[in-house]
């Protein structure tokens, strides 16, 4: 129990801290179906729970009143230690389907995520909470080829974030 308020105390730490200075706006529209499966973590702006992780991911499955998320990575390699976290999703916004209220550690800690862009010919997705505090770049498949991933860290850039401030963790090995 001291182990799960813990976490539960970063995360609310990690998200409550203020806007990094981007003003994101969601993407005016994006199928539900899109969200579905495995996202592999790309890139991202750093914050406290994903510290070290490497070869990140994320469940999206579909519940009867929205998504159950499971997020996982491997603590300090790809083959490191397992560690997992999920999450309920539901639509915050029926119109966009681009803004998901999500919680973490039953309830405890929730924000609001939106989808910044979305590339379904190329397999790429740009998430952000809503303040533009924490961002990822994920992809369907475990890396993204070199051009893809330019144009992608260009779209951070042009959506006002500063890409030098980017991790981008090791991916899965297989």
């Amino acid at each position: 129990m001291l182990k799960r308020l813990t976490l539960a105390a970063a995360a609310a730490t990690c998200l409550a801290a203020g806007p990094a200075g981007a003003q994101p706006k969601p993407v005016e529209r994006i199928e539900l179906t899109r969200m579905m499966g495995r996202w592999y973590e790309v890139a991202r702006l750093p914050n406290k729970i994903q510290a070290d992780c490497q070869a990140g991911a994320s469940d999206w499955v579909r519940v009867s009143d929205g998504f159950a998320v499971t997020q996982t990575c491997r603590k300090g390699a790809p083959d490191g230690p397992l560690a997992q976290w999920k999450a309920k999703a539901r639509v915050a916004d029926a119109a966009s389907n681009a803004k998901f209220k999500m919680s973490f550690f039953g309830g405890l800690v929730s924000q609001e995520y939106w989808v910044l862009e979305h590339r379904a010919d190329q397999g790429w997705i740009i998430l952000s909470t809503r303040d533009g505090k924490y961002l990822w770049l994920m992809s369907q498949k475990p890396t993204l080829p070199a051009a893809v991933k330019a144009q992608a860290v260009s779209r951070i850039r042009q959506l006002g974030f500063d890409p030098g401030r980017l991790e981008f963790p090791l991916p899965s090995r297989g």
